[in-house]
């Protein structure tokens, strides 16, 4: 863990339960080991889109909708575009989505985010709001098309940054097999606070979250 278990038990505590039909599709994933957003970090997400207003979202990693159907809550005004590889989590993504009367506010594409936000960009597609959740050694790859596809004000908000910590050790204390990832993800931290135009703030928050905003 990068914070205290007290500390993260405590802000648990403060949050109220979702809807019924929200939560059961949460306990669910959480139950069958999908990887879902951690329960501190769900309300910043919730919190910062509220505060963005996004009228277009997107979001890369949906799973089974989970963290979609929350921006979509927190925003009743937005749009979203959500990308999906495992074509068995999205087809049950699209019916938690169907279930919960979002199918018209949500799009989710299936396939590789790495093709797919190549083609989203050659539209010249805008966002206001970008949430990257997926594949985390992919991370920088992605970065490159999504800041071509935001605006002055647009916010990107990168979960699981952290790598559980193991991104603060030197490389020599990194087992040989998680060495590619502790580099691109260091990479990737490097570049989101150094890119012209960008501001970003890493925030020690469940796997650690980043946000950044385009100036």
């Amino acid at each position: 863990m990068i914070t205290d278990d007290r500390i993260t038990s405590f802000i648990k505590s403060f949050m109220s339960d979702n809807a019924a039909e929200v939560k059961a599709i949460e306990l669910k994933a959480r139950e069958e080991g999908v990887p879902v957003i951690r329960k501190e970090a769900e309300s910043f997400l919730q919190t910062m889109t509220a505060i963005v207003k996004p009228k277009n979202i997107l979001e890369i990693g949906t799973a089974v909708g989970y963290s979609a159907i929350l921006m979509a809550g927190a925003y009743e005004n937005s749009h979203i575009t959500t990308i999906e590889l495992d074509a068995e989590r999205a087809s049950e993504a699209r019916n938690n989505f169907e279930k919960l009367n979002l199918s018209e506010r949500i799009d989710l594409i299936e396939g590789d985010a790495g093709i797919v936000l190549e083609e989203l960009s050659k539209e010249n597609r805008k966002y206001d709001f970008v949430f990257m959740d997926a594949a985390k050694g992919q991370y920088m790859s992605y970065w490159e098309n999504i800041i071509k596809m935001i605006h002055t004000g647009s916010v990107i908000l990168t979960d699981n940054c952290l790598q559980e910590g193991s991104v603060i050790h030197s490389r020599s204390l990194i087992t040989q097999r998680d060495r590619t990832i502790y580099d691109r993800m260091r990479e990737f931290l490097y570049n989101i606070t150094h890119t012209e135009g960008i501001k970003t703030s890493i925030i020690p928050i469940g796997d650690g979250m980043a946000i950044s905003v385009k100036e």
